[in-house]
């Protein structure tokens, strides 16, 4: 196991959860700028912290700089628990948060999702902000919105969604981000699980993250 994949145990709201942390390359980044927490999709249709679009996510972050944390939800690998909706994941993933910036603190973070984890990650924001410690930016692929209430979102969230998406279609995460004045990037040709387009996810968090 390399060193910048650390795998760990977290003590969550319902028993303990599968996560692993994966730091940026120490020659380009010797201190991290930030920390990526990033969630996957549905437990119950086989999401899990190593789905394809949440670890392309992980290694995009750990690219710019950041510091990115997955973790199972519950019921998931050796996470133990089950499947809460929504509401344990965000509390678990609350804790795992709390968890990594006690490790790293003082730097921003950054929330992403995929599916079910856009639902997740979006209602941390909210209860974050909440607190008057917002995150500093957003990703959201194949947002969840239509199937669960997603709440609203930063203006400066990157939204990014297939146009074939037959899961969520694209005309319910318009009709979300509309009311919003939120802009959506749509990948042509591209399903939910963007398969064989996870490059465009990469390349537009690397060009608009600094923006």
């Amino acid at each position: 196991m390399s060193a910048r994949h650390q795998p760990f145990t977290l003590a969550g709201g319902a028993g303990p959860l599968q996560c692993v942390l994966e730091l940026p390359d120490a020659d380009h980044y010797p201190a991290p700028r930030g920390i990526a927490l990033v969630a996957h999709p549905h437990p119950l249709f086989g999401g899990a912290m190593d789905n394809k679009v949440t670890t392309t996510l992980a290694r995009t972050f750990t690219g710019i700089g950041y510091v990115a944390v997955r973790m199972n939800f519950r019921g998931v690998g050796a996470s133990a628990g089950v499947h809460d909706e929504g509401r344990g994941e965000t509390d678990d993933m609350e804790l795992l948060l709390n968890h990594v910036l006690a490790q790293y603190p003082g730097l921003p973070v950054a929330l992403a999702g995929f599916s079910f984890g856009t639902l997740v990650q979006a209602q941390l924001q909210q209860r974050l902000a909440a607190q008057g410690r917002p995150a500093e930016r957003l990703v959201l692929t194949g947002t969840a919105a239509g199937k669960w209430p997603v709440p609203e979102v930063p203006a400066n969230t990157i939204v990014i969604h297939g146009e074939q998406d037959d899961t969520i279609p694209l005309s319910d995460v318009l009709d979300w981000a509309r009311p919003q004045d939120l802009p959506v990037i749509v990948i042509p040709g591209c399903d939910h699980f963007f398969h064989r387009k996870l490059q465009h996810i990469k390349n537009f968090v690397v060009e608009m993250w600094h923006r």
